[in-house]
């Protein structure tokens, strides 16, 4: 969910003929960039949507001393390979479950499915946490996350973050809300992600049928590390090639250069629309992203849109 080439790979076939061939992350280019926008696209959405759910819990349907059990399923246009906005023929299905305590823990499982990806089902996720109002205008939540990606057996796809761990920070004063959140990522890599966000929360109630409708305009920055890996020629090829004549294994013609770096990783612009009626939520969202690659970074990405759309049904014990 990262790998960046240099250009001294673009001529890499007419320069190392005869050399050793180029590494695995040099070939699959367009998996790293995939695998970059899967994870921006999770980052923004999908990792957070659990404190999404919660607060639901708590703010839209006022409970007090409940345990509730929520039960949903969302649709989204499916832009993240193909970066086309409102691609009705290509689209993605998440079904989850919930269950919240009214002491404040709560799990999660997630399963994702795509027609994009192979296997379809290419995505479990199982979370726990805990949420605590502070007051009435701060609500704070911890959160760990496992990833279970199913991938072939002959996949070469390397995915490198599969846990996360991290906090929301939640303040709502007035029709203003802000957000800050952290998350660390680990896996095979480690990565850092920080996103602030602002908003409004516009609600009306008891109007059209509903309990309560809420719009939710906001605007969310995402800033993160990544390790970065580009390939340098060594600086003397005429005691490479002496070297090599007499030793093995031979010396390669380059050699990678890591580096980790940190910026904007995302812009991204939402105006989600919240319906409710008794035990059930309806969510209408569109988000306009802004991926960015950080310095050292040679991906394909491109700014796209995509509509999603949910339904939630919730228990109350």
């Amino acid at each position: 969910m990262k790998q960046i080439l240099s250009l001294i790979f673009l001529l890499l076939p007419g320069l190392a003929a005869g050399q050793q061939a180029a590494p695995d992350s040099v070939r699959h280019r367009a998996d790293s960039a995939t695998i970059h926008q899967l994870d921006n696209f999770f980052s923004q959405q999908d990792s957070l949507d659990i404190f999404e759910l919660i607060d639901s819990l708590i703010r839209t349907q006022d409970i007090k001393d409940e345990s509730r059990m929520a039960i949903r399923l969302g649709y989204n246009s499916n832009i993240i390979a193909d970066n086309r906005t409102f691609n009705i023929n290509q689209f993605g299905l998440a079904s989850g479950m919930s269950y919240y305590h009214k002491s404040g823990l709560y799990a999660d499982a997630t399963q994702y499915w795509s027609q994009e990806y192979k296997p379809n089902f290419y995505l479990t996720t199982a979370s726990g946490g805990y949420m605590k109002n502070i007051n009435k205008w701060y609500t704070l939540l911890a959160e760990y996350s496992h990833y279970f990606y199913h991938q072939p057996s002959d996949s070469t796809v390397s995915v490198p973050y599969t846990n996360n761990v991290g906090m929301s920070n939640y303040f709502e004063v007035g029709k203003f809300v802000f957000r800050l959140d952290y998350y660390f990522y680990f896996g095979d890599k480690q990565a850092h992600r920080i996103m602030p966000s602002a908003g409004m929360n516009f609600i009306k109630r008891k109007w059209a049928g509903f309990d309560r409708i809420s719009f939710y305009p906001n605007a969310t920055v995402l800033f993160g590390s990544e390790q970065t890996t580009s390939y340098a020629l060594y600086p003397n090829p005429i005691l490479r090639l002496i070297y090599n004549r007499n030793h093995t294994p031979k010396l390669p013609l380059y050699y990678p250069v890591n580096k980790t770096e940190f910026g904007v990783m995302n812009y991204s612009f939402s105006i989600p629309i919240t319906m409710s009626r008794k035990d059930w939520t309806f969510l209408l969202n569109y988000t306009y992203s802004i991926p960015k690659s950080l310095p050292g970074e040679d991906l394909s990405l491109q700014s796209s849109g995509y509509l999603s759309f949910s339904i939630t049904r919730y228990i109350g014990f």
